[in-house]
């Protein structure tokens, strides 16, 4: 108990440095808060990649997500922690971010199954934040998705590198898996690079932060 109590200090500590990091680049050279957001993103769930092999009780995840909850709450009240607040859209992605790991990790626990939170929480540091960069960035050419007559805010391009990049780790992934690679291998990669993109566009505010991670545990329940 000591050790994972140990453990689980030393990984509040860590993502604390790592925001503090992040801080200082966001003042220091002036990036774009949507940028330094991303990059807490993408750093902050691969940090929290590796939990499932030292932390076996997800009551220590949960701890961990309450402490990150009210300090991001904390922050954007006090009007601190620019790096990760200041865009100019409203977003609850930042608070849903600890409850999708929390939740994520409860479920491959509960199955004893590793790759349930491993999966889904690669595709969300790798390509959610790729696909908003893309779409943020590159205006050429881009237009936003338009589908049954509804324009979403999300672009071609960001939804596209979404599926290719989610399609690839599932690829590999999924190959390691299960140790073979055959036809499941590659339509279930589909499949959770499809589903993954879909609930990337149909989300609200930053709700992908959860629907991504969720909707890909389900596939992998229902198909592994």
């Amino acid at each position: 108990m000591g050790n994972i109590i140990t453990l689980s200090f030393f990984y509040l500590i860590g993502i604390v440095i790592l925001l503090g990091f992040n801080e200082l680049n966001y003042r220091r050279f002036k990036i774009k808060g949507e940028i330094t957001r991303k990059f807490a993103h993408f750093a902050s769930i691969i940090a929290v990649i590796p939990m499932p092999y030292m932390i076996e009780s997800h009551w220590y995840v949960l701890g961990l997500a309450l402490i990150f909850f009210a300090g991001l709450y904390f922050t954007q009240q006090t009007k601190q922690l620019k790096s990760i607040h200041d865009i100019k859209r409203k977003s609850v992605g930042s608070y849903l971010l600890p409850l999708s790991i929390y939740i994520t990790f409860l479920a491959s626990s509960y199955l004893e199954n590793k790759f349930i939170y491993i999966l889904p929480m690669l595709i969300l540091a790798i390509c959610d934040p790729m696909a908003a960069i893309l779409g943020m960035n590159i205006k050429k050419y881009n237009n936003q998705v338009v589908l049954f007559g509804r324009k979403y805010q999300k672009t071609w391009l960001g939804t596209g590198a979404f599926v290719s990049m989610s399609f690839v780790i599932s690829l590999i992934a999924i190959y390691y898996y299960r140790g073979v690679f055959d036809i499941k291998t590659f339509w279930l990669s589909a499949i959770i690079a499809i589903i993954g993109a879909m609930s990337e566009l149909f989300s609200w505010r930053g709700s992908d932060n959860l629907s991504i991670p969720v909707s890909i545990a389900c596939i992998l329940l229902i198909f592994l």
